[in-house]
């Protein structure tokens, strides 16, 4: 049975709809992504399923409950990192997970969350004082400090520099080892990549695709590109002639050529029949944020 189903969620901000009858459902145990451009509807999806905004139409039920009738006992199992957080300046980190802990019935304990989390040398350091990564590492914490079942997380790491970025992500991964059911909400498409188990895409409030990152980019862009450079000169109707080959582009020194199946086995075979030699040969493989483009038409990040 899927720890959170969504039905149907319709949601209007006057003319505006800014999620229209979206379908998805998370299995207890994955990390589960919501990927879309800004403004897509991707926050305002998983507030109606926090029970922080009140759905127009369709159904949501989280551990089989009702974020809104049941919301003081969701609150218990049901942890969440919003896109914007903010803390007193002066509050300390251990403070601070001390007072999210007391919200709890069976919390999680604060020092020893600190300590998981990296911040252990700095639980007395105010929260104006912490880095951009330290932040986000407490406000993991924050999530995880009233043991749940389910933690959402809201543009995680949006801000960070790559290697507090690639931190954040290992983080995420301990979490979800730990038992935790996590929801990610992101327009980094590497980040879904790496981390999540299944994606769902959302356009203009919809869901356009849902399936693995690999299925998606098998799916939506099954091509593969091979770049080389020749000892000799190559005539393009070598490689069209492929069935494997869709097209041969040429740079200024580089062979690209496009293809899908395997098409590297089918270039450097009919290169070696050839006695042509292929100099820094390297295979691209089409990634998540080529499935993006192709799927919604734009970058994630406009």
């Amino acid at each position: 049975m899927p720890v959170i189903e969504v039905t149907k969620l319709h949601k209007r901000y006057g003319d505006l709809v800014a999620v229209d009858d979206v379908s998805f459902a998370v299995e207890a145990g994955e990390i589960f992504g919501v990927v879309g451009p800004n403004g897509a509807g991707k926050t305002t999806t998983v507030e109606c399923v926090v029970g922080l905004r009140v759905p127009d139409g369709g159904g949501v039920s989280v551990l089989g409950l009702d974020p809104r009738r049941d919301a003081a006992r969701l609150r218990q199992r049901v942890g969440v990192q919003l896109q914007e957080s903010q803390l007193p300046d002066r509050l300390r980190v251990a403070e601070a997970l001390q007072l999210y802990a007391s919200f709890y019935r069976d919390p999680a304990d604060p020092a020893g969350l600190i300590d998981k989390l990296g911040l252990g040398d700095k639980r007395n350091t105010a929260y104006k004082n912490l880095s951009g990564g330290q932040k986000q590492r407490l406000s993991i914490a924050m999530a995880l400090v009233g043991n749940p079942k389910i933690a959402i997380l809201d543009e995680l790491t949006t801000g960070l520099d790559p290697q507090a970025r690639r931190d954040t992500w290992g983080l995420i991964e301990q979490v979800r080892a730990s038992g935790v059911t996590i929801v990610l909400v992101t327009h980094f498409m590497e980040e879904a990549e790496r981390l999540c188990d299944r994606v769902a895409v959302i356009d203009r409030g919809r869901v356009v695709a849902l399936d693995s990152p690999a299925g998606l980019v098998s799916t939506v862009v099954p091509e593969q590109r091979v770049r080389f450079r020749p000892s000799a000169p190559v005539d393009d109707r070598l490689l069209t002639d492929l069935p494997e080959v869709t097209a041969v582009h040429r740079t200024a020194s580089q062979v690209v050529v496009t293809g899908t199946g395997d098409v590297l086995h089918a270039v450097t075979s009919v290169l070696a029949r050839n006695q042509i030699i292929a100099a820094d040969l390297r295979l691209e493989q089409s990634t998540l944020d080529d499935a993006f483009v192709e799927l919604t038409g734009h970058r994630p990040a406009d």
